[in-house]
């Protein structure tokens, strides 16, 4: 398996393991250099979006996988963390989450894949 495609299914877990709501995965490597999967996930509250970041980073740290960097961690309405030009991941609020990527074609042509397929 390559280191993509693991690091995707330890942060999903990872989420997973918080009750992160509405994962996906969107696959990227065909339309941009920044990464190859962007990860989304949204949260109810700025504690449980914080615990995200924080199982996420945790978990993929114990796998030898460092955060770059992390940016809207102390609001807790959205987080970025940049795992290099592997995997970006965004974490957001409920309420930010009515931002969708798909209806504002941010995203245009990757596709969304769920978390059962293909990984």
């Amino acid at each position: 398996m390559d280191n993509s495609k693991e690091m995707v299914k330890l942060a999903v877990n990872a989420l997973e393991d918080k009750k992160g709501e509405d994962i996906q995965i969107i696959d990227i490597r065909e339309v941009s250099v920044l990464a190859d999967y962007f990860l989304i996930a949204s949260g109810s509250n700025t504690n449980q979006v914080q615990a995200m970041a924080d199982n996420v980073e945790e978990t993929l740290g114990k796998a030898g996988y460092a955060c770059r960097q992390v940016e809207g961690y102390q609001s807790g309405n959205w987080i970025l963390m940049d795992y290099k030009l592997t995997l970006k991941i965004v974490l957001l609020r409920r309420k930010m989450a009515l931002l969708n990527f798909h209806q504002r074609n941010l995203i245009c042509s990757c596709t969304a894949q769920s978390i059962k397929e293909k990984f």
